[in-house]
């Protein structure tokens, strides 16, 4: 048994490089595990200046200097930072209050549109199925309104630590971006010289990532628009909310769109009824779908990302619940991540040297 561990050991950890790597992801993973909320502006922060790079190599380009492509891109960001701050979040804010004014009134229509199903079909829902599902209705409202009003009043204390995002975070992205060579030449200082193995997973996942990552915002933007504009021309209610819902729901695939169809119907459903406007607004919604998953993402995608479904899946519930929403966004790269080190990781001496050499 010792012999076989001794192989399996030899064959995987042969080299510096690669303990180095080992131990470079355990620590990782362990500050964001243990560390995750204290490091928040910081990731964060990383993130938002990854994402900009892409727009700052662009402008270079195009021929702007460096510091005329950084500034402008900073002056974007800090635009569309105050636009969501000032004007958008409080919009967000005031309808979701509303909306859970109306959950009430919501409820009553859900009983009156049960009431109307059981006249209609009363040979196949009997009076105690329609009071069953009256009173189950009822109470997951009333659990819900009493979750929005407990996590309201824990966010409370919370301000402070929005605070800290408002500064932190611009002051954070602006070094991030004015001094990347630095930051990375600082980082590559303690790997080892030689490093073929990193420097191919780097570069991988580099590209990878990069492309999801601005490809998932480019997205979100889209299809938050699109469908703001979409529900704002049919007058429906909560228009703002709901499209920002439907824009962040392409975080998570295959079950965002599923999950956030729900407030979209019963919104519509409240406001119309069974009328043609309601199923209108099902329609517009579904080409909005269909164009998103057919059209749109095959475009800012194309073939990056090469997992299956179970795969990402997997990835969305275990790296969401360790880190949320932003486990959320980046659960796709982190799988892939994984995947492109399993694929790289030398299994022994002359594989290894074949490998990182191809």
């Amino acid at each position: 048994m010792l012999k076989v561990f001794n192989r399996w050991y030899n064959q995987i950890f042969f080299d510096e490089e690669s303990l180095i790597l080992l131990l470079l992801i355990a620590v990782g993973l362990v500050l964001m595990v243990t560390m995750g909320d204290i490091l928040a502006p910081f990731v964060a922060s990383a993130i938002v200046a990854f994402l900009l790079q892409g727009l700052v190599s662009t402008l270079r380009r195009w021929g702007l200097p460096r510091w005329a492509a950084l500034w402008l891109t900073y002056l974007l960001f800090i635009g569309v930072f105050l636009t969501m701050l000032v004007f958008i979040m409080p919009l967000v804010w005031r309808q979701l209050a509303a909306l859970f004014n109306e959950l009430p009134g919501m409820v009553s229509a859900v009983q009156q549109g049960l009431l109307g199903l059981q006249e209609s079909f009363s040979d196949i829902v009997s009076e105690e199925q329609l009071a069953e599902w009256s009173t189950m209705a009822g109470s997951e409202v009333s659990r819900l309104g009493q979750w929005l009003f407990a996590m309201s009043v824990s966010q409370l204390p919370n301000v402070v630590g929005i605070l800290i995002y408002v500064v932190l975070v611009p002051i954070l992205v602006f070094f991030m971006l004015l001094d990347k060579d630095k930051i990375l030449a600082w980082i590559s200082a303690f790997l080892p010289a030689e490093r073929p193995l990193m420097r191919k997973v780097w570069l991988e996942m580099n590209d990878q990532v990069a492309n999801y990552a601005r490809g998932k915002a480019i997205e979100i933007l889209l299809v938050g628009v699109a469908t703001y504009i979409a529900f704002a021309v049919m007058g429906l209610h909560y228009a703002v909310l709901l499209s920002l819902l439907v824009g962040v729901s392409v975080l998570v695939p295959y079950i965002g769109a599923a999950v956030v169809t729900i407030p979209v119907a019963m919104v519509g459903f409240f406001q119309w009824g069974w009328t043609g406007e309601f199923f209108y607004l099902m329609l517009v919604y579904g080409i909005i779908q269909a164009l998103d998953g057919n059209v749109l993402v095959p475009l800012l995608f194309s073939e990056a990302v090469n997992l299956h479904p179970i795969a990402i899946i997997l990835a969305v519930l275990l790296f969401g619940g360790f880190w949320g929403l932003w486990g959320v966004f980046f659960a796709i790269p982190l799988a892939t991540l994984i995947k492109a080190l399993l694929q790289s990781w030398p299994r022994n001496g002359s594989q290894a040297v074949k490998t990182v050499t191809e």
